[in-house]
């Protein structure tokens, strides 16, 4: 159900849908079906499939008022017993949707369990994958991978097409003979997620090998590659550390207290840090 719900999520009916414009005001006790999201795009010729989606995003839409299934009957033209069925089915597919009894109740459904539909334009997708591109190894790089994956499933098949035939108009220049890179290894990822305080073996760059307790605060890209910036509980003090001479590295635990980047920041003043933009 819930894969035959995502394919649908890409046909013509659905974007029609979701560009309806949603006007929230006073509803009658029988609202007009211009009132509801899909009412230009749904009747009595539709299939399931594409009303099962259809009355995810009304109720998404509408949250958190209700919606009786004798409102949804009326809009999707079909009995309220075919209604209570499509609602059973979806919530079956564990789809967060709750109902109320009662002469006021109705459908609602939890909006911060769910989300709209990811419409990717040609040109957006392709200028995530250059994005991302431009850092072949760094943290996060199999997520990456991963989040271009998941647009171009996301994508209809015409837009993949089209992303895929301006992709092949982009050119990124690098020599022939690249740097050697180190990856970053997953555990370092680990602790910046969870906050845990990181046990690393590192290499300095006298030659000696040390082992710290550090409390992560932030990955940085520098000239040199990735660093690890955070707190080092042997020096008592905060610490830059090359990935690569990271010899070994151990999750811990222990919770890492909050720093603030700014508190711990290498003075660097030809350098700007910036954020990424989400």
């Amino acid at each position: 159900m819930q894969q035959t719900l995502r394919r649908t999520s890409l046909t013509r009916n659905m974007f029609k849908m979701i560009l309806v414009t949603y006007k929230i005001g006073p509803h009658p006790r029988n609202p007009r079906p211009d009132q509801f999201v899909g009412a230009r795009s749904y009747g009595r010729h539709v299939n399931r499939t594409d009303r099962l989606y259809a009355l995810v995003e009304e109720l998404r839409a509408c949250a958190p008022r209700r919606r009786s299934a004798r409102e949804l009957a009326l809009l999707y033209e079909v009995s309220t017993r075919t209604i209570e069925r499509d609602i059973g089915a979806l919530q079956q597919a564990r789809v967060p949707i709750y109902a109320d009894a009662g002469r006021s109740g109705g459908y609602t459904v939890d909006k911060s369990l769910t989300l709209p539909p990811l419409n990717f334009t040609p040109a957006e997708a392709v200028a995530v994958a250059v994005a991302l591109a431009q850092v072949n190894v760094g943290p996060f790089e199999d997520a990456a991978r991963s989040a271009v994956q998941k647009i171009v499933a996301a994508m209809s098949e015409r837009n993949v097409i089209a992303a895929r035939d301006l992709a092949g108009r982009v050119r990124l220049l690098e020599p022939v003979a690249a740097a050697e890179t180190v990856a970053v290894p997953s555990v370092i990822e680990q602790a910046i997620v969870e906050r845990r305080v990181l046990r690393i073996c590192y290499l300095d760059r006298g030659g000696n090998l040390t082992e710290r307790d550090i409390e992560p605060v932030v990955f940085m890209a520098g000239p040199s590659g990735w660093y690890l910036v955070g707190w080092c509980r042997v020096r008592n003090a905060a610490r830059c550390f090359r990935v690569d001479r990271i010899q070994q590295a151990e999750v811990t635990g222990v919770t890492a207290p909050p720093r603030a980047f700014e508190d711990i920041a290498p003075c660097i003043p030809d350098l700007v840090a910036r954020t990424p933009v989400l």
